[in-house]
């Protein structure tokens, strides 16, 4: 770890150019890449060791991130495409995959994995250490703990959720938390059920009870989101079935779409007021011996002092950031689950297997302004062969592209008067476009779900010719130019089965074909 700004001011006060609150699995890696970058640096974590959240998270402890071990690929990179739970280092000497072999992996594996990641790379974490306030500072941020005030030219938040989201129901206080709930099955024997919430954790301790209680409910005003429609991990895994399946199959159990009006204690149970949200204006009245609550997560902004307390989305759950991860608070940035405003139920940046590479390269921006290092870029040749070879090997072949669809691209800037064209790697697209907004020709390349205007996922119509590669439903590359912040054309690539866009007739040749027609008009 560098040392330039690690130094003890009067009054206790510890200053380092960049401090990082919180060592879960964001905070890990981002430490990782600063320090390999021989940043200043300072992580701090109020637990005594990483990974607090998945020491009581998710309840019935299986995880939902994929742990694929098996793969025809022996490519390292590609293979980070199905493991979404290891961190990025290198050499790749301690994947996730040396923990647990199965599909869905234990939670405790995962803290087993981060505590030993910390210690292989001697990660400069200060554990058993509170944040209790955070103020500006005239050339940055104080970070008042229960040990050393430190200093930080640049604060990046990495707490991940610090309090459960609780809705505004009358009667809310009488439902029990997804943080406090009884995890074993035998205590819902024979009982009624409500299920606030229809998110994975709502159908997690469903699921779990599903065999031993007499009625389960599961509840709130939006209709269910599936993963598999939606294409988004965070939506509900298809593994989680049953629950629907018993639903369509009149046992009782049942997925409603309403509003909860109130929950009144009545007795040895309690009475829920519910008004339909598809039935026009139905009501009913149900009774339940428990209520659960499983209604997500929220960010806890109690630590940030009034000057430097950041905005946040319109549910008040996380903070709203720019397209470089920085909040509305100049310097205050946030890493990992927090900072997935800008592809909200779309890419990955909720999860380890995205902002992973989201962190890579914010870690390349904070250098850009704080230590001076330019944003890097390659210098490759104006012709559409060369670009074509390149545009087809990046997409083949990135994991970060892949796994943040729709989020992460690459950027082709073309300079008119040099003839040359800047490669840049894994940008999000907004960021490339607030960057480049006063350059006349650019490119974004990038992967892209299709069209979803089907009624079953699993019975789409598909159109196999390339002139109909936009109509592709599966992921499949797009490439676009841009004239400053206006996209001025497109081109899909058709969709692949095993995801490999090297087909002469299919990829190649559309693909070399739009760049000659595009690059001789702008020299």
């Amino acid at each position: 770890m560098g040392h330039d700004d690690n130094r003890t001011v009067p009054g206790d006060t510890e200053a380092h150019r960049y401090v990082i609150i919180g060592a879960g699995p964001a905070g890990l890696q981002l430490s990782y890449y600063l320090q390999q970058a021989g940043c200043d640096y300072l992580t701090v974590e109020r637990a005594p060791a990483p990974a607090e959240f998945f020491r009581h998270f998710p309840r019935h402890r299986r995880l939902i991130s994929l742990n694929k071990q098996y793969t025809v690929s022996t490519d390292p990179e590609i293979r980070l495409r199905w493991d979404w739970n290891s961190l990025l280092h290198e050499p790749a000497d301690l994947p996730f995959g040396k923990y647990s072999s199965e599909y869905f992996p234990h939670a405790d594996d995962m803290v087993r994995y981060l505590g030993d990641f910390q210690r292989h790379h001697q990660l400069a974490v200060r554990f058993d250490t509170d944040v209790q306030r955070i103020e500006r500072d005239d050339d940055g941020f104080l970070v008042h703990t229960d040990g050393p005030t430190l200093r930080a030219r640049c604060l990046i938040v990495a707490t991940g959720w610090g309090r459960p989201h609780i809705p505004d129901i009358p009667g809310i206080e009488h439902a029990v938390g997804y943080e406090d709930m009884d995890t074993n099955p035998a205590a819902y024997t024979g009982k009624r059920v409500l299920v606030l919430g229809k998110g994975n954790s709502a159908f997690e301790t469903a699921s779990a009870i599903l065999g031993h209680a007499a009625m389960v409910h599961l509840a709130s005003p939006r209709p269910i989101r599936l993963a598999w429609n939606t294409k988004h991990p965070g939506d509900v895994r298809g593994h989680h079935g049953a629950v629907l399946d018993s639903y369509q199959f009149k046992t009782l159990h049942a997925v409603l779409d309403c509003v909860v009006d109130e929950i009144r204690p009545v007795g040895d149970r309690y009475r829920v007021h519910l008004t339909y949200t598809h039935a026009d204006g139905e009501t009913a009245v149900m009774d339940y011996e428990s209520v659960l609550r499983c209604t997500g997560f929220a960010m806890d902004t109690s630590i940030f002092a009034p000057d430097c307390r950041p905005e946040t989305v319109p549910s008040g759950r996380m903070p709203t950031t720019g397209s470089d991860w920085q909040s509305s608070i100049d310097g205050l940035y946030f890493a990992g689950t927090l900072a997935q405003a800008r592809d909200f139920k779309h890419a990955s940046s909720a999860f380890i297997d995205g902002f992973r590479y989201n962190l890579r390269t914010l870690t390349a921006l904070l250098r850009e302004r704080y230590d001076g290092v330019p944003l890097p870029f390659d210098v490759v040749a104006r012709d559409a062969d060369t670009l074509t070879t390149l545009v087809l090997d990046r997409l083949n072949w990135s994991s970060a592209l892949w796994t943040q669809f729709e989020y992460l691209c690459d950027a082709l800037v073309v300079d008119d008067t040099t003839g040359q064209v800047r490669h840049y790697i894994d940008l999000p697209e907004d960021h490339i476009r607030d960057r480049f907004h006063d350059q006349p020709h650019y490119y974004t390349l990038g992967l892209r779900w299709g069209r979803d205007d089907y009624r079953d996922v699993f019975a789409v119509e598909r159109h196999p010719q390339p002139d109909r590669a936009a109509e592709s439903a599966f992921i499949h590359p797009v490439v676009r130019r841009y004239h400053g912040d206006t996209l001025v054309d497109e081109l899909h690539l058709l969709e692949d089965l095993l995801a490999e866009w090297r087909r002469p007739d299919r990829h190649v040749a559309p693909l070399r074909a739009w760049l000659e027609r595009e690059l001789p008009l702008r020299r």
